[in-house]
């Protein structure tokens, strides 16, 4: 009985330590390719990082714009060639001094997103608000080349200061709202925000 064979341990044949086992682990992959939860503590987001918000630079060079040609209305728009006589931009057109106050009303809605979207802003109102300056600033630089009102005030008129001024406040305005209208928005991914998330759920 002493001879019978016994069973032969695996781990103590003559086998290579290690060789019937095969590691299948994955490669590690780049850490800033891994997902939130799977880095290493110092290049994972913190858990509670607040939104990522859109700069105010493009606001406040809107609301130089708009102020400016806020200006406008009160200056002379038109004289005749006789430089003896001058009308405002209130007595000019009507469109003049709405145009002025529609603007005043989408700072005011811009400021208000600022301080509610979750983002600082709404795209689709800035984009509304760069529309509004750019059509202000053609109507100026149209009257600019041929005053408008030639029908009840004759034919001879001419462009004056406060049509320039308005040109420079819608330029300004419009570029404001560009700029704005480029930065995060509510609907735009961010790659930070999402990790922070992943980062919570595990």
């Amino acid at each position: 009985m002493a001879d019978e064979a016994r069973p032969t341990n695996p781990s103590t044949s003559g086998a290579p330590t290690g060789a019937h086992t095969t590691n299948h682990q994955a490669p590690d992959r780049p850490a800033a390719n891994r997902p939130a939860a799977n880095r290493p503590a110092a290049n994972r987001p913190a858990a509670n990082l607040p939104p990522r918000k859109a700069r105010s630079t493009g606001l406040a060079v809107a609301a130089a714009g708009i102020v400016v040609f806020n200006v406008s209305p009160f200056l002379n728009w038109v004289g005749f060639d006789d430089e003896t006589d001058f009308r405002t931009g209130y007595e000019t057109d009507s469109l003049v001094p709405f145009i002025a106050y529609l603007g005043l009303g989408l700072l005011l809605a811009m400021a208000y997103a600022r301080g509610r979207a979750h983002r600082g802003q709404h795209r689709g109102l800035t984009l509304v608000s760069m529309a509004v300056g750019l059509a202000a600033t053609i109507q100026a630089v149209a009257f600019a080349l041929n005053p408008m009102g030639g029908l009840e005030r004759g034919d001879d008129l001419s462009a004056q200061i406060g049509v320039f001024v308005a040109i420079l406040g819608g330029a300004i305005w419009a570029l404001g709202s560009g700029l704005l209208a480029k930065e995060i928005e509510g609907d735009d991914h961010d790659r930070t925000d999402d990790d922070a998330r992943a980062a919570e759920n595990h």
